[in-house]
């Protein structure tokens, strides 16, 4: 009985606490008269997108018992590279190709230096910040990248004459969302991830190319964290090297409040998605009430610490 109850609370968990979060913001007479508006919730929503994508790919990572401190430098540098080709006069499907790819190969580079040096992921991915984030700049000689107008920057809004339609990029992340979710579910691509995450040692001696997995694994990450740059670039309407500094916070954050461990072996898509929008409706409540930058990253900070600390009563129980 008291397992059952457990594992309810270990999957309900997200739902309650984005609940919470929500009734709290409700509550306030600063808040009270626009927090649970659709149209609040439509900007929430927005919000929510890159750190939504960028934790698609975390959550693949986090799973496999790895971690990745570049996402925001990534982030970065795939949105210069975006704003550079569409100043150069690339098609939109070309320039979200070359985003893609340009995500992808960070991501490449970290899984094979990974794999290949059989060096810790958190050391590996703490250099390549520092690489794609000076990559960016110097691409971008150290300004932003502006350009005329573009198709990429209608994702991050909308063109409903009447207001009430989401924006291209909620929509596309959902879809990306429940497919992420059917590969980890249902595919052997998946089951390796959560087993190299549970027992490397022992899915290696089961036949599990552990090397090639870590590779594929975050060189798919990268493609989703290209595509996070993209929406970047969209949102932002420019190429932005200083942008998304500590961002990999909030991904890293909506994951592991999503229910992942940080020991690898567990976590699930629609955990990290009700993560990514915990954290876009903190943001957004935090302003609504008033409150200092400083004391937004407080709280943020908080709540990770929350989170991991959860998680590490979790999995003591477990053992």
């Amino acid at each position: 009985m008291k397992g059952t109850a457990r594992q309810f609370l270990s999957k309900a968990g997200p739902f309650l606490g984005l609940v919470l979060v929500i009734v709290l913001f409700s509550l306030p007479e600063e808040t009270r008269h626009y927090f649970l508006t659709y149209h609040n919730f439509k900007i929430i929503f927005t919000q929510t997108v890159i750190v939504a994508v960028g934790a698609l790919g975390m959550t693949l990572i986090i799973i496999s018992g790895g971690i990745d401190l570049s996402v925001g430098s990534a982030i970065a540098l795939t949105s210069v590279v975006g704003a550079l080709l569409v100043q150069r006069g690339w098609s939109t499907s070309a320039v979200v190709a070359a985003g893609i790819a340009a995500g992808g190969l960070i991501g490449l580079a970290n899984g094979a230096a990974i794999a290949g040096l059989r060096m810790t992921p958190f050391i590996i991915t703490l250099g390549t910040l520092g690489v794609a984030r000076g990559a960016a700049k110097w691409l971008a000689d150290n300004q932003t990248v502006n350009y005329d107008a573009s198709p990429i920057n209608a994702w991050m809004t909308t063109t409903n004459p009447f207001g009430y339609s989401l924006p291209a990029g909620v929509w596309i992340a959902v879809i990306l969302a429940v497919l992420t979710a059917i590969v980890l579910r249902s595919t052997v691509f998946g089951r390796y991830v959560f087993a190299i995450g549970s027992n490397e040692s022992a899915a290696r001696l089961c036949g599990v190319p552990t090397s090639w997995l870590k590779l594929a694994i975050y060189g798919v990450a990268g493609c989703f964290f290209g595509l996070a740059g993209l929406f970047q670039l969209s949102r932002l309407r420019q190429g932005d090297p200083t942008v998304a500094i500590g961002l990999e916070l909030d991904i890293i954050a909506a994951v592991i409040i999503g229910g992942a461990s940080l020991n690898g072996g567990v976590g699930s898509v629609l955990g990290s998605m009700i993560g990514a929008l915990i954290m876009s409706v903190l943001r957004n409540g935090s302003q609504q009430m008033g409150w200092p930058t400083y004391f937004q990253e407080i709280i943020i900070g908080l709540v990770i610490i929350a989170a991991v600390f959860i998680d590490r009563m979790r999995q003591g129980r477990q053992d």
